[in-house]
């Protein structure tokens, strides 16, 4: 799903181009040493693959890049955001037959293998650096593996981020906002979104509409709400005359 999403991105991502991709987390994992057992063997070696070996890491400067959300261009680079080189270590682990899971923290992912609940952590982003038992965000609650729609929700939302600061990039959060929506667990508030951007961007009347379906489904919980977008899209549509 990764790759298919760095699709919409970058329309040089062809068909050979994600073949490449696939070939290329497959010979990683086809890097790693046979027969290992336990969480902590597991993440010694996939980090000592690819946060030494390779030098798959980030830096603060990767929060400034697009390509950093692509997962195609964070193999080629070797330098990404912290959720796609989970998704790097959890793909080549995966593939090697390690027990291995995606961790989401308030701003940050990493990588846990064995058993959730005593599994030892990694933060790839790091170039795997050990977390020992795992961050203090773990400590109070349930070791919770991230879901696929969850890690694409979020990869999405990275996105969303990058673009909101640059408003020539507005046709980039669009199509993020698009398939955030075509997610089947995504947050309501994603339309509301969607539909001001489309009047940001001059798509007065169909933005409108998407104000108006927004405010139905408001209505049903707060009525104030729900008159104040039905306000702004009798505002998107007096910018039509």
């Amino acid at each position: 799903m990764c790759l298919l999403l760095a699709a919409e991105a970058d329309p040089e991502l062809d068909e050979r181009a994600m073949d490449w991709a696939q070939i290329e987390l497959d010979r990683l994992a086809g890097m790693l040493p046979y027969g290992l057992r336990g969480g902590r063997a597991w993440a010694s070696a996939v980090t000592e693959l690819l946060g030494g070996r390779l030098g798959f890491h980030g830096t603060p400067a990767d929060y400034e890049r697009l390509s950093s959300s692509l997962l195609h261009e964070v193999l080629r680079r070797r330098r990404g955001l912290p959720i796609l080189l989970s998704v790097v270590w959890l793909e080549v682990a995966r593939r090697a037959g390690a027990p291995v899971y995606g961790l989401g923290l308030p701003g940050h992912f990493v990588v846990g293998f064995g058993d959730p609940e005593e599994g030892v952590v990694v933060d790839p982003f790091a170039g795997g650096a050990s977390l020992g038992a795992g961050p203090a965000e773990l400590a109070s609650g349930p070791r919770t593996p991230a879901r696929t729609l969850d890690i694409v929700l979020r990869i999405l939302t990275n996105i969303r981020a990058w673009a909101a600061t640059r408003p020539e990039q507005s046709g980039v959060a669009l199509w993020a906002l698009e398939l955030s929506l075509l997610l089947p667990s995504h947050p309501a508030s994603l339309r509301y979104e969607r539909a001001r951007l489309l009047v940001e961007r001059g798509s007065f009347r169909e933005g409108a509409a998407e104000l108006d379906a927004y405010a139905e489904v408001v209505a049903a919980v707060d009525d104030d709400a729900a008159a104040r977008i039905r306000a702004e899209a009798v505002s998107a549509r007096a910018l039509l005359n």
